[in-house]
Protein backbone atom coordinates (compact mmCIF):
# COMPACT_ATOMS: atom_id res chain seq x y z
CA UNK A 1 0.00 0.00 0.00
CA UNK A 2 1.27 3.48 -0.90
CA UNK A 3 1.97 5.70 2.09
CA UNK A 4 0.33 9.03 2.83
CA UNK A 5 0.77 11.72 5.53
CA UNK A 6 0.36 9.91 8.86
CA UNK A 7 -1.22 11.18 12.06
CA UNK A 8 -1.16 9.05 15.19
CA UNK A 9 -3.21 8.54 18.33
CA UNK A 10 -1.38 10.44 21.10
CA UNK A 11 -0.22 8.70 24.26
CA UNK A 12 -1.39 10.92 27.13
CA UNK A 13 0.61 10.61 30.33
CA UNK A 14 -0.74 11.56 33.74
CA UNK A 15 1.96 13.41 35.68
CA UNK A 16 1.95 14.91 39.17
CA UNK A 17 3.30 18.13 37.64
CA UNK A 18 0.91 18.16 34.65
CA UNK A 19 -2.01 20.45 33.84
CA UNK A 20 -4.73 21.01 31.25
CA UNK A 21 -3.05 23.20 28.61
CA UNK A 22 -2.89 20.36 26.13
CA UNK A 23 -6.66 20.78 25.93
CA UNK A 24 -7.05 24.49 26.66
CA UNK A 25 -4.39 25.66 24.18
CA UNK A 26 -3.81 22.81 21.73
CA UNK A 27 -7.36 21.43 21.69
CA UNK A 28 -6.50 17.85 22.62
CA UNK A 29 -9.14 15.62 24.19
CA UNK A 30 -8.04 14.77 27.73
CA UNK A 31 -9.55 12.53 30.40
CA UNK A 32 -11.62 14.74 32.73
CA UNK A 33 -9.94 16.06 35.84
CA UNK A 34 -6.57 14.39 35.26
CA UNK A 35 -3.23 16.31 35.37
CA UNK A 36 -1.81 15.41 31.95
CA UNK A 37 1.85 16.30 31.56
CA UNK A 38 2.83 14.75 28.24
CA UNK A 39 1.31 13.90 24.89
CA UNK A 40 3.56 11.49 23.00
CA UNK A 41 2.79 12.26 19.37
CA UNK A 42 5.17 9.93 17.51
CA UNK A 43 6.87 7.13 19.43
CA UNK A 44 8.31 3.68 18.86
CA UNK A 45 9.95 1.77 21.73
CA UNK A 46 11.09 -1.87 21.86
CA UNK A 47 10.21 -4.00 24.90
CA UNK A 48 12.07 -3.06 28.07
CA UNK A 49 13.11 0.44 26.98
CA UNK A 50 10.24 2.21 28.77
CA UNK A 51 9.72 1.50 32.46
CA UNK A 52 7.23 -1.31 33.02
CA UNK A 53 6.76 -2.02 29.31
CA UNK A 54 7.25 -5.63 28.19
CA UNK A 55 5.98 -5.31 24.61
CA UNK A 56 6.52 -2.85 21.77
CA UNK A 57 5.15 0.57 22.67
CA UNK A 58 4.40 2.23 19.37
CA UNK A 59 2.04 4.92 18.10
CA UNK A 60 -1.09 3.79 16.24
CA UNK A 61 -2.11 5.45 12.97
CA UNK A 62 -5.19 7.62 13.60
CA UNK A 63 -6.80 7.85 10.14
CA UNK A 64 -6.85 6.56 6.58
CA UNK A 65 -6.41 3.05 5.14
CA UNK A 66 -3.65 2.24 7.67
CA UNK A 67 -5.71 3.26 10.72
CA UNK A 68 -4.85 1.08 13.71
CA UNK A 69 -1.48 -0.04 12.36
CA UNK A 70 1.39 0.83 14.68
CA UNK A 71 4.49 2.73 13.72
CA UNK A 72 6.47 -0.40 14.59
CA UNK A 73 4.39 -2.46 12.16
CA UNK A 74 5.02 0.12 9.44
CA UNK A 75 8.74 0.09 10.22
CA UNK A 76 8.66 -3.67 9.58
CA UNK A 77 6.59 -3.54 6.39
CA UNK A 78 7.45 -0.11 4.92
CA UNK A 79 10.78 0.95 6.45
CA UNK A 80 12.31 2.24 3.21
CA UNK A 81 9.14 4.09 2.20
CA UNK A 82 8.93 5.67 5.66
CA UNK A 83 12.56 6.63 6.16
CA UNK A 84 14.22 6.73 2.76
CA UNK A 85 17.96 6.72 3.48
CA UNK A 86 17.55 7.76 7.15
CA UNK A 87 18.86 4.88 9.29
CA UNK A 88 16.66 3.42 12.05
CA UNK A 89 17.98 3.21 15.61
CA UNK A 90 19.56 0.18 17.26
CA UNK A 91 19.28 -3.55 16.69
CA UNK A 92 15.46 -3.39 16.84
CA UNK A 93 15.41 -0.87 13.96
CA UNK A 94 13.44 1.66 15.96
CA UNK A 95 11.97 4.88 14.54
CA UNK A 96 14.71 7.46 15.18
CA UNK A 97 12.82 10.23 17.07
CA UNK A 98 10.33 10.73 19.87
CA UNK A 99 7.98 13.71 19.42
CA UNK A 100 6.00 15.19 22.35
CA UNK A 101 4.03 18.10 23.67
CA UNK A 102 4.73 18.82 27.35
CA UNK A 103 2.61 20.78 29.86
CA UNK A 104 4.34 21.74 33.12
CA UNK A 105 1.82 23.16 35.59
CA UNK A 106 4.50 22.62 38.25
CA UNK A 107 8.29 22.38 38.06
CA UNK A 108 9.67 19.14 36.69
CA UNK A 109 12.48 17.47 38.61
CA UNK A 110 16.05 18.62 38.09
CA UNK A 111 17.46 15.85 35.94
CA UNK A 112 19.93 14.70 33.32
CA UNK A 113 19.92 12.15 30.49
CA UNK A 114 22.73 9.77 29.49
CA UNK A 115 25.31 10.54 26.86
CA UNK A 116 26.89 7.98 24.51
CA UNK A 117 29.67 7.11 26.95
CA UNK A 118 27.28 6.26 29.78
CA UNK A 119 24.81 4.48 27.50
CA UNK A 120 27.57 2.36 25.96
CA UNK A 121 28.61 1.15 29.43
CA UNK A 122 25.04 0.58 30.69
CA UNK A 123 22.82 -1.47 28.34
CA UNK A 124 19.65 -0.40 30.19
CA UNK A 125 20.31 3.32 29.58
CA UNK A 126 19.73 5.14 26.29
CA UNK A 127 21.09 8.42 24.98
CA UNK A 128 18.71 11.35 25.05
CA UNK A 129 19.39 14.71 23.41
CA UNK A 130 16.40 17.00 23.06
CA UNK A 131 15.09 20.42 22.11
CA UNK A 132 12.24 22.41 23.65
CA UNK A 133 10.20 24.95 21.70
CA UNK A 134 8.17 27.24 23.97
CA UNK A 135 4.60 27.17 22.65
CA UNK A 136 3.12 29.18 25.56
CA UNK A 137 4.39 30.38 28.91
CA UNK A 138 2.87 32.05 31.94
CA UNK A 139 4.32 35.32 33.27
CA UNK A 140 7.68 34.77 35.00
CA UNK A 141 7.97 31.14 33.79
CA UNK A 142 11.55 29.89 33.76
CA UNK A 143 13.60 26.82 33.09
CA UNK A 144 16.95 25.52 34.28
CA UNK A 145 19.67 24.68 31.77
CA UNK A 146 23.23 23.74 32.64
CA UNK A 147 25.41 24.57 35.61
CA UNK A 148 26.72 27.95 36.63
CA UNK A 149 30.23 28.26 35.12
CA UNK A 150 32.90 26.92 37.41
CA UNK A 151 30.67 24.51 39.33
CA UNK A 152 32.55 21.35 40.29
CA UNK A 153 31.14 17.86 40.80
CA UNK A 154 31.94 18.10 44.51
CA UNK A 155 30.08 21.41 44.88
CA UNK A 156 27.08 20.06 43.03
CA UNK A 157 27.00 16.83 45.05
CA UNK A 158 27.05 18.90 48.27
CA UNK A 159 24.29 21.19 46.99
CA UNK A 160 22.12 18.17 46.17
CA UNK A 161 22.62 16.77 49.67
CA UNK A 162 21.74 20.15 51.19
CA UNK A 163 18.61 20.48 49.06
CA UNK A 164 19.48 23.67 47.16
CA UNK A 165 21.12 22.48 43.94
CA UNK A 166 18.95 24.81 41.82
CA UNK A 167 21.19 27.67 43.02
CA UNK A 168 23.99 26.21 40.91
CA UNK A 169 21.89 26.02 37.73
CA UNK A 170 21.45 28.66 35.06
CA UNK A 171 17.92 30.05 35.47
CA UNK A 172 16.39 31.39 32.24
CA UNK A 173 13.16 33.35 31.85
CA UNK A 174 11.31 32.09 28.79
CA UNK A 175 8.86 33.40 26.23
CA UNK A 176 6.92 31.81 23.38
CA UNK A 177 8.88 31.19 20.20
CA UNK A 178 12.18 30.38 21.90
CA UNK A 179 13.91 27.06 21.24
CA UNK A 180 16.41 25.49 23.64
CA UNK A 181 18.70 22.65 22.58
CA UNK A 182 19.81 20.32 25.39
CA UNK A 183 22.50 17.84 24.40
CA UNK A 184 22.70 14.70 26.49
CA UNK A 185 24.58 15.30 29.72
CA UNK A 186 23.01 18.74 30.29
CA UNK A 187 21.42 19.02 33.73
CA UNK A 188 18.07 20.76 33.32
CA UNK A 189 14.42 21.18 34.32
CA UNK A 190 11.29 22.64 32.73
CA UNK A 191 9.72 25.17 35.07
CA UNK A 192 6.10 25.68 36.01
CA UNK A 193 3.86 27.46 33.52
CA UNK A 194 5.49 26.21 30.31
CA UNK A 195 3.80 24.45 27.38
CA UNK A 196 6.50 23.09 25.08
CA UNK A 197 6.94 21.06 21.94
CA UNK A 198 9.73 18.54 22.46
CA UNK A 199 11.86 16.78 19.86
CA UNK A 200 14.28 14.15 21.12
CA UNK A 201 16.18 10.99 20.44
CA UNK A 202 14.09 7.93 21.32
CA UNK A 203 14.93 7.40 24.99
CA UNK A 204 13.00 7.40 28.23
CA UNK A 205 16.07 7.25 30.51
CA UNK A 206 15.98 10.04 33.10
CA UNK A 207 18.15 10.48 36.19
CA UNK A 208 16.67 12.82 38.83
CA UNK A 209 18.96 14.72 41.17
CA UNK A 210 16.34 16.82 42.97
CA UNK A 211 12.53 16.83 43.06
CA UNK A 212 11.75 19.75 45.39
CA UNK A 213 10.88 17.24 48.18
CA UNK A 214 7.48 16.57 46.62
CA UNK A 215 5.29 13.64 47.55
CA UNK A 216 3.82 11.68 44.67
CA UNK A 217 0.07 11.44 45.44
CA UNK A 218 -0.14 8.11 43.63
CA UNK A 219 2.34 6.48 46.05
CA UNK A 220 2.34 8.73 49.11
CA UNK A 221 6.14 8.88 48.92
CA UNK A 222 8.81 11.06 47.39
CA UNK A 223 10.03 9.98 43.97
CA UNK A 224 13.26 8.06 43.56
CA UNK A 225 16.43 10.05 42.91
CA UNK A 226 19.40 8.83 40.86
CA UNK A 227 22.23 11.03 42.13
CA UNK A 228 25.17 8.71 41.45
CA UNK A 229 24.02 7.87 37.93
CA UNK A 230 23.39 11.56 37.23
CA UNK A 231 26.84 12.62 38.42
CA UNK A 232 28.36 10.13 35.97
CA UNK A 233 26.39 11.71 33.11
CA UNK A 234 26.49 15.45 33.82
CA UNK A 235 28.78 17.55 31.64
CA UNK A 236 30.36 20.16 33.90
CA UNK A 237 31.67 22.23 30.99
CA UNK A 238 29.85 25.48 30.27
CA UNK A 239 26.94 24.91 27.82
CA UNK A 240 25.38 27.56 25.62
CA UNK A 241 22.28 28.84 27.40
CA UNK A 242 21.06 31.32 24.80
CA UNK A 243 17.85 30.23 23.03
CA UNK A 244 17.30 30.36 19.29
CA UNK A 245 14.31 32.38 18.12
CA UNK A 246 12.60 32.57 14.77
CA UNK A 247 12.65 35.65 12.56
CA UNK A 248 8.94 36.60 12.36
CA UNK A 249 9.48 38.03 8.88
CA UNK A 250 10.95 34.78 7.53
CA UNK A 251 8.88 31.95 6.09
CA UNK A 252 11.52 29.42 7.13
CA UNK A 253 13.44 30.08 10.35
CA UNK A 254 16.03 27.60 11.72
CA UNK A 255 15.75 26.89 15.44
CA UNK A 256 17.91 23.85 16.25
CA UNK A 257 20.42 21.68 14.47
CA UNK A 258 22.35 18.69 15.77
CA UNK A 259 23.47 15.28 14.54
CA UNK A 260 20.05 13.77 15.32
CA UNK A 261 17.53 16.34 14.07
CA UNK A 262 16.95 19.81 12.67
CA UNK A 263 14.02 22.08 13.59
CA UNK A 264 12.69 25.05 11.62
CA UNK A 265 9.65 27.23 12.27
CA UNK A 266 7.60 27.47 9.07
CA UNK A 267 5.06 30.18 8.22
CA UNK A 268 2.80 29.52 5.23
CA UNK A 269 0.16 31.99 4.00
CA UNK A 270 -3.49 31.16 3.44
CA UNK A 271 -4.37 29.65 0.07
CA UNK A 272 -0.96 28.06 -0.50
CA UNK A 273 -1.21 25.26 -3.06
CA UNK A 274 2.11 23.64 -3.86
CA UNK A 275 3.72 20.21 -4.32
CA UNK A 276 5.83 18.84 -1.48
CA UNK A 277 9.29 17.32 -1.91
CA UNK A 278 9.74 13.61 -1.21
CA UNK A 279 12.70 11.30 -0.66
CA UNK A 280 13.25 11.92 3.07
CA UNK A 281 10.80 11.94 5.99
CA UNK A 282 9.60 15.18 7.58
CA UNK A 283 7.56 15.79 10.74
CA UNK A 284 5.25 18.78 11.21
CA UNK A 285 4.05 19.92 14.64
CA UNK A 286 1.15 22.28 13.95
CA UNK A 287 1.16 25.47 16.03
CA UNK A 288 -1.49 27.52 14.21
CA UNK A 289 -3.91 27.12 11.35
CA UNK A 290 -5.44 24.30 9.37
CA UNK A 291 -4.03 22.56 6.30
CA UNK A 292 -4.32 19.40 4.24
CA UNK A 293 -2.15 17.25 2.00
CA UNK A 294 -3.54 15.37 -1.00
CA UNK A 295 -1.69 12.44 -2.53
CA UNK A 296 -2.31 10.88 -5.93
CA UNK A 297 -4.93 8.10 -6.13
CA UNK A 298 -6.44 9.04 -2.74
CA UNK A 299 -9.98 10.37 -2.67
CA UNK A 300 -9.60 12.21 0.64
CA UNK A 301 -6.86 14.60 1.72
CA UNK A 302 -5.21 14.24 5.12
CA UNK A 303 -6.26 17.20 7.27
CA UNK A 304 -4.47 18.59 10.32
CA UNK A 305 -4.76 21.58 12.62
CA UNK A 306 -3.23 23.27 15.65
CA UNK A 307 -2.02 20.65 18.11
CA UNK A 308 -1.68 17.87 15.51
CA UNK A 309 1.56 16.18 14.52
CA UNK A 310 2.03 14.77 11.03
CA UNK A 311 4.67 12.37 9.71
CA UNK A 312 5.31 12.88 6.00
CA UNK A 313 6.90 9.61 4.81
CA UNK A 314 9.85 9.66 2.45
CA UNK A 315 7.84 7.97 -0.32
CA UNK A 316 4.47 9.49 -1.25
CA UNK A 317 2.73 9.84 -4.61
CA UNK A 318 2.75 13.48 -5.72
CA UNK A 319 1.81 15.10 -2.37
CA UNK A 320 0.28 18.58 -2.60
CA UNK A 321 -0.14 21.00 0.32
CA UNK A 322 -3.18 23.26 0.69
CA UNK A 323 -3.42 25.75 3.55
CA UNK A 324 -6.80 26.89 4.84
CA UNK A 325 -5.78 30.14 6.50
CA UNK A 326 -2.32 31.21 7.66
CA UNK A 327 -0.39 28.25 9.09
CA UNK A 328 2.61 27.94 11.37
CA UNK A 329 4.35 24.71 12.25
CA UNK A 330 7.61 23.24 13.47
CA UNK A 331 9.30 21.25 10.73
CA UNK A 332 11.51 18.46 12.03
CA UNK A 333 14.00 16.95 9.59
CA UNK A 334 16.81 14.39 9.71
CA UNK A 335 20.33 15.68 8.95
CA UNK A 336 22.03 14.35 5.86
Amino acid sequence: MALYPLTFEPRLLKKMWGGRKLHDILGKTLPPGEPIGESWEIYDFPPGTVEGNKVWLSAAVAAGPLKGKTLHELMVSHERDLLGDVPPVGPHRQFPLLIKFLDAKEDLSIQVHPDWKYAAAHPDAFLKSEAWYIVQSDPHARLFKGLVPGTTPEEFRHAIAEGHCERLLNTLRVKPGECYYLPSGTVHAVGAGILAAEVQTPSDTTFRVYDFNRVDPSTGSTRKLHVEQALECIHFSDPSVKPQTADPAAEDAPLAKCEYFEIDEIHTPAGTHRPLPTGRPVIWMMLDGHASVQVRDSSDPVRFKRGDTVLLPAAMADPVLLTHGHCRWLEVRFPR
